[in-house]
């Protein structure tokens, strides 16, 4: 039986008369088997015993939803998910949130608790205060205080307040950066993650479409923004759209020389260079994709970028495959660029997956000579060719999966420059 706090409401007690999920249609279906959320809890448990931990707090929402499978926009409040070295996980969440936990991930109600909103943008309290008081309650914290407790000190969602509260109300525990240990669980992918991200990339296709139909002599910017987010949404059949991560940025003539840049109602003239990037999502799982387009003649240096950008990527796709150290993707890259007298200072990929706000990428392995990872089959990278010059700049991308003999692009659009 459920108990709770004062103020705080068991999930169970939300849904007058469901018993369980089965009986109502307004519940997600698991996204993936037991199995494989049991593989995947099991992944993360044996990194923490070699990290030294005796329990994780998770709170970025794309690790939570890899563990767990909840999705919804709530992570703008505090809301994290306890993980012990043995026993059950509790995900705790705005009070208000917790029906979508049940609604939307495979955890049992007993595991979800929702703090009062009276904890909400408060001044002097924080949930986190209320959350240690209910881990104490349940006796949960003299276990995790044999070892370290782990805590995603670099996760967008965890503030400096939200550390403090733990660190006051947790005198026991001995508080430590986990590094990113769920993002690396999740750098290489299942067989149905691979499916998703397929699915995924029919979104992407149609929005790219969408973006270089859009784009033309006196259109201002932010309809050519509209119309990509229409195609993000709509996406393909039953490849529908989720939201994505990051919305579609669009540098634009001079200003293409700055990557990042979003859209303003500036209007598209002949002889303007738009960079598009952007991503299709579905099932929180994204392929980004980057292409630019040229309303006119281009210029001799824009051509330029283009050979070299274009030998570059097929000297990376190349050399892609099982077991290749990620530092010689970067060394082929840099060498077809020196072949050019051209050089590129920022990375050239990162690992990518699951997406909420503000990043598609998981944070991971960036593929740049100083990175020490190996590749592994099933490992999907986003690898960006974007050279950004002095007033002008050049961006083609491809999201990938490393096969055990090569690597699968996930979309096909073609890598040259897209004139109109």
């Amino acid at each position: 039986m459920t108990t709770s706090l004062p103020g705080s409401h068991p999930v169970e007690h939300l849904i007058p008369g469901v018993p369980d999920r089965a009986s109502t249609p307004d519940v997600r279906p698991a996204l993936f088997s037991a199995a494989e959320y049991d593989h995947r809890l099991q992944s993360v448990r044996r990194k923490m015993e070699y990290q030294g931990l005796s329990a994780l707090i998770v709170t970025d929402p794309a690790n939570i939803f890899y563990l767990t499978g909840y999705d919804a926009w709530s992570f703008y409040t505090p809301q994290m998910l306890y993980v012990p070295e043995q026993g059950e996980m509790l995900l705790y969440l705005r009070e208000m949130d917790a029906n979508g936990a049940f609604r939307t991930s495979w955890l049992p109600p007993e595991q979800i608790a929702g703090y009062p909103e009276r904890y909400v943008h408060r001044p002097h309290l924080h949930p986190f205060d209320w959350v240690a008081f209910d881990l104490r309650r349940r006796g949960r914290i003299a276990p995790a205080a044999k070892g370290c407790v782990g805590l995603e000190m670099d996760s967008h969602f965890f503030s400096p307040k939200g550390y403090r509260a733990l660190v006051n109300a947790l005198p026991e525990w001995t508080l430590v950066d986990a590094f990113e240990l769920v993002n690396w669980a999740r750098a290489v992918k299942s067989d149905a993650e691979i499916q998703y991200m397929r699915t995924a990339a029919r979104v992407t296709t149609v929005a790219m479409q969408a973006a270089i139909d859009a784009i033309e002599p006196g259109v201002p910017q932010n309809r050519v923004a509209a119309q990509i987010a229409r195609a993000q949404a709509e996406g393909a059949g039953d490849a529908w759209g989720d939201f994505p991560a990051i919305v579609p940025m669009l540098p634009t003539g001079a200003s293409a020389d700055t990557p990042h840049l979003t859209w303003s109602d500036r209007v598209l003239q002949e002889g303007d260079a738009v960079v598009v990037e952007l991503a299709g999502a579905h099932r929180r799982y994204h392929v980004p994709l980057a292409r630019t387009v040229m309303l006119g003649p281009p210029s001799d240096e824009l051509l330029r970028l283009e050979v070299a950008v274009a030998e570059g990527l097929q000297s990376v796709l190349d050399t892609v495959a099982d077991g290749v150290p990620v530092r010689e993707l970067a060394s082929a890259w840099n060498w077809a660029l020196a072949e050019h007298g051209l050089e590129k200072h920022s990375r050239l990929g990162y690992s990518i997956g699951i997406g909420y706000p503000p990043d598609w990428g998981e944070r991971t392995i960036s593929i740049r000579a100083e990175d020490e990872s190996v590749l592994a089959e099933n490992m999907t990278f986003h690898v960006i060719c974007g050279m950004w010059m002095t007033g002008y700049g050049y961006e083609v991308s491809e999201s990938v999966r490393v096969t055990r003999t090569g690597v699968e692009t996930f979309t096909s659009f073609p890598r040259a420059l897209i004139r109109k």
